[in-house]
């Protein structure tokens, strides 16, 4: 078994050097607890036995992430996230998610908005290690490492 670093134990120096980074598109919206949050990101990426090198976080709405979603993806609909992986190992990344979507999803499923927020960011690591949700099982594997990640924070 995997052994999952305690992110209360690391010290400044390791949250400092996290190459994880927050953007913000056409939405008021600004992550709580950001450095940790950012620690458990990479940490879940080593733990997949991947080199971390950055992964940047983008939230926006609804709108933005549909206009991404056609333009690049040629998918005409609404979701809650995307992502971009650009290396694998050393990973490098995109997560690009919804904070309207996030809000009426957690909303929907009755879980807390930073439960949900959680769970799509992870999803997207999850994505930029090359894990795919394309079938049910697959899914259902996914889903089964996001509640794994989600239980670490």
């Amino acid at each position: 078994m995997i052994q999952f670093p305690n992110i209360e134990e690391l010290d400044d120096e390791a949250i400092d050097d996290v190459g994880v980074q927050y953007y913000y598109e056409d939405i008021a919206f600004a992550i709580e607890n950001g450095e940790k949050t950012a620690t458990w990101v990479e940490a879940a990426i080593v733990a997949e036995g991947k080199k971390f090198l950055n992964t940047s976080y983008i939230f926006c709405s609804d709108e933005y992430l549909h206009k991404i979603n056609v333009e690049y993806l040629q998918h005409d609909d609404y979701t809650d996230v995307i992502t971009f992986p650009y290396n694998s190992n050393p990973v490098v990344g995109d997560v690009y998610i919804s904070i309207d979507r996030l809000r009426e999803n957690a909303k929907n499923q009755g879980v807390t908005f930073e439960n949900e927020l959680h769970r799509v960011m992870i999803h997207g690591a999850l994505h930029l290690c090359g894990y795919t949700d394309k079938t049910p099982e697959l899914r259902a594997a996914m889903t089964a490492k996001e509640n794994y990640y989600l239980a670490k924070l």
